[in-house]
């Protein structure tokens, strides 16, 4: 089984893991910001069926990423088990989106093919560098509230690269213009997922992580096994479905911005907005969490959450400020919802791992982020679903007047809907059970 301290870590390697956020975090944004965008308003491509192909890879990502979890679980490697995947797969990972946007001139369906290649790689990729990263919480500390401050500095840096990521990608886009505003946005980007990886690397080779005992039997044994875990279950699938009203709202932004509230740079606010908030209270929800317990400090976060996504519904009849008053409520719920999970996730790996005597984290965090890029991408793909029932017309680099329909499939596919998902997935919330007392006994 894994060693791990239950001692407070120390502050460098806080930091250190909390880095690879910023590659998760370019990488879980600026495709869901940008991609469909480029593909229906720059690329001509029909909604629904840019919306296939933002889906596809992340879907191919579902059947990887466990695989890529009993991969780590089975690796071995003296400068820690689960390290060298994050400089491996994180250089890929950069190297892929540098491409993904940088189709030299070619017809329609090659262009397209081009995308769909890429982005395929670009999630081949990140599932060797999400899942094993994921993984570390559980190997590096055995303590339930470290592992809150731990995911505390992940969250952290992880607001940070949205707003950086979510806020300059659009205006890098639209400061160079056309496809070449894309590329330059994608080398730019890809700079800053190898930064990341870099960064996660050499910032956790001091971390108190020992040797892995992986479990017994065949993958799907495993995952018969993790199947039967009931609060992990519970935590996946409230996960998931919020990751859904997450991809949602993030392939909306731009959409909202240029169509709804008649403004590009109204993207960059709406991103200032939405990660302000969640860079300055996400300590303020571990300390919560802390006094009232993750599973409260969770469904108080996506109460809130749900409530500012609603309130957005008044983007087509509001003043811009009362929008982007409602998104930054979004913001406030957005960062409890990253800290909590992210910190109840390695409590039920810890858990199975004290029944059984051995550690099935990556096949646990390949599940998780498995869930995560599903929810994710069917988040893009139901928005472009939303948008071809509202009659949206794609164009091949021009501004195309929408009709008054597909401005409410804007608004709604942004508000309401993200709203409806999140209060379901409270279904599955209300049933968690995990508390500080079983996990310490861990």
């Amino acid at each position: 089984m894994v060693t791990a301290t239950t001692v407070a870590l120390p502050r460098g390697v806080r930091a250190g893991y909390g880095a690879g956020s910023v590659a998760t975090g370019a990488f879980g944004t600026v495709p869901g910001l940008m991609l469909l965008p480029y593909l229906t308003d720059e690329l001509g491509v029909a909604a629904l069926l840019a919306g296939v192909i933002v889906f596809a890879p992340k879907a191919w990502d579902v059947v990887l990423n466990p695989v890529a979890g009993r991969i780590s679980d089975r690796s071995s490697d003296p400068r820690g088990p689960r390290r060298p995947f994050l400089l491996r797969a994180g250089l890929a990972l950069a190297a892929g989106f540098a491409l993904l946007f940088a189709a030299p001139p070619m017809p329609l369906a090659a262009e397209t093919t081009w995308v769909l290649l890429c982005f395929l790689t670009c999630a081949t990729a990140y599932a060797f560098f999400q899942v094993p990263y994921v993984a570390m919480p559980a190997e590096i500390t055995g303590s339930y509230d470290e592992r809150t401050r731990l995911m505390t500095w992940r969250v952290a840096t992880l607001a940070f690269t949205i707003m950086l990521a979510g806020a300059t990608a659009p205006l890098i886009r639209d400061a160079v213009g056309g496809r070449d505003g894309y590329r330059v946005m994608g080398l730019v980007m890809a700079l800053l997922i190898a930064a990341g990886a870099v960064g996660a690397y050499r910032g956790t080779r001091s971390a108190p992580v020992g040797t892995i005992e992986p479990g017994p039997g065949s993958l799907r044994d495993q995952l018969r096994v993790i199947a039967g875990a009931r609060d992990f279950r519970l935590l996946l699938a409230t996960f998931v479905v919020q990751a859904l009203a997450t991809g949602c709202m993030l392939a909306g932004v731009d959409y909202l911005a240029t169509n709804v509230l008649d403004s590009k740079a109204a993207s960059t606010t709406l991103f200032v907005c939405f990660v302000g908030p969640a860079l300055l209270l996400t300590g303020s929800w571990s300390a919560l969490g802390a006094r009232i317990g993750k599973r409260r400090g969770y469904l108080g976060a996506s109460l809130v959450l749900a409530v500012g996504a609603a309130l957005a519904v008044l983007a087509r009849s509001a003043p811009s400020g009362v929008v982007f008053a409602a998104v930054a409520l979004v913001g406030v719920g957005y960062a409890g919802c990253q800290v909590f999970p992210l910190a109840m996730l390695p409590d039920a790996a810890a858990v199975d791992a004290r029944r059984t005597g051995t550690s099935r984290i990556g096949v646990y965090t390949g599940v998780w982020t498995a869930g995560e890029t599903l929810g994710l991408a069917l988040g893009p793909g139901l928005f472009a679903v939303v948008l071809a029932l509202g009659g949206y017309r794609s164009s091949a680099g021009g501004d195309v007047a929408q009709p008054d329909s597909a401005l409410t499939a804007i608004t709604l596919g942004f508000s309401l809907l993200p709203a409806l998902l999140v209060l379901i997935s409270l279904v599955w919330l209300v049933r968690y059970s995990l508390d500080a007392s079983e996990v310490d006994a861990s």
